[in-house]
């Protein structure tokens, strides 16, 4: 008899309530089991509040189910409320919980607006903080992910652009006090091992920007990049690591590198992620590296504008439970 392959169980925190996350959770776990029957997709959330978006001719089953989390004060699409702030929090504890226990494979996550759990006297800078301290993990790093169509930039065929970031959510004064020898070799090197271990890419070729115009310009525009940037690098490759740069911020990501580089890692997050969502079609996906657990994220905020009005894209969220699913799946053929 052929031996039953466990089901890839994915968790999804459905965010801010208030927002397109409840919605676009929905939809994309109802379209993405049609085509995954080897998919159990748990929705974490108030019932009542994601029953009220579930499409008219589905029902729940066995491979779509709640946990359900009640809300702390009744939702009106598109109006914040602080009191509401812990519960958000809430799935996110959960979610972990269930992915180090082994109950769930991955875990993808809804936008949240930083600024109401703020107010509701929660102290968070982003999914990417928290989750480093809710996993007691040293050091992690936040990536962008998204597929380039092919004939995009003269590419011959489809081709993954991944992008890192060595600081995430600072303000912009405040990088070049942050960078350091170690937080850059630190970010290489979570980088390269989780490009091997969770993306199954055996000899991963990652490229460095710079900090300043023209990278530093040889110390004439600042020398982060002689005093510290460069002795990162350089000591990733003493240890293998084929890492490249640094590169300008402005020409680091030319045309002519998408076909051969798996990662580019750049210093701060605007110089990253411009770039990346100008080129993702919002397809993007959040990845979070250097946990002990498989994290994805749409890369959109909650959109409180359109939240409720039923035409909130959910194509995010789909690329980011195919990235989750595909993740579980090399680590689970890297477990073997």
């Amino acid at each position: 008899m052929q031996q039953q392959v466990p089901l890839v169980k994915l968790a999804i925190t459905t965010g801010e309530p208030a927002g397109v996350g409840p919605e676009v959770s929905v939809a994309a776990a109802q379209d993405f089991l049609q085509n995954y029957p080897d998919v159990q997709i748990t929705l974490l959330g108030d019932a009542d509040l994601l029953l009220s978006h579930q499409a008219s001719n589905t029902k729940l089953s066995d491979r779509l189910k709640i946990e359900a989390i009640s809300l702390s004060a009744p939702v009106t699409p598109g109006t914040l409320n602080p009191a509401n702030a812990q519960y958000v929090l809430q799935l996110l504890n959960d979610a972990v919980d269930g992915c180090l226990d082994g109950r769930f494979d991955a875990m993808v996550t809804a936008p949240v607006q930083k600024s109401i759990i703020n107010e509701g006297g929660i102290p968070f800078t982003g999914h990417t903080e928290y989750l480093e301290r809710r996993c007691n993990a040293k050091h992690v790093v936040m990536m962008l992910c998204a597929q380039l169509p092919m004939g995009f930039l003269g590419l011959k065929s489809p081709r993954d652009l991944r992008v890192a970031l060595v600081t995430t959510h600072l303000p912009v004064r405040d990088v070049p006090s942050t960078l350091s020898y170690e937080l850059i070799l630190e970010t290489i090197q979570i980088v390269h091992a989780d490009l091997q271990n969770k993306f199954g890419i055996s000899k991963p070729a990652i490229r460095v920007a710079g900090l300043n115009p023209h990278a530093g310009e040889s110390g004439h525009i600042g020398r982060e990049e002689i005093e510290f940037i460069s002795p990162a690098i350089e000591a990733a490759k003493k240890m293998g690591i084929n890492v490249m740069g640094p590169y300008p911020g402005d020409t680091m990501f030319d045309a002519s590198s998408l076909a051969s580089v798996d990662a580019y890692i750049a210093m701060y997050h605007d110089q990253g992620l411009a770039p990346f969502k100008f080129v993702s079609f919002g397809g993007g996906v959040n990845v979070t590296l250097g946990l002990p657990i498989i994290r994805t994220s749409v890369d959109h905020g909650t959109a409180l504008d359109i939240a409720g009005k039923g035409i909130a894209d959910s194509g995010s969220m789909l690329e980011a439970l195919h990235l989750a699913y595909q993740l579980a799946i090399n680590q689970r053929e890297q477990s073997k």
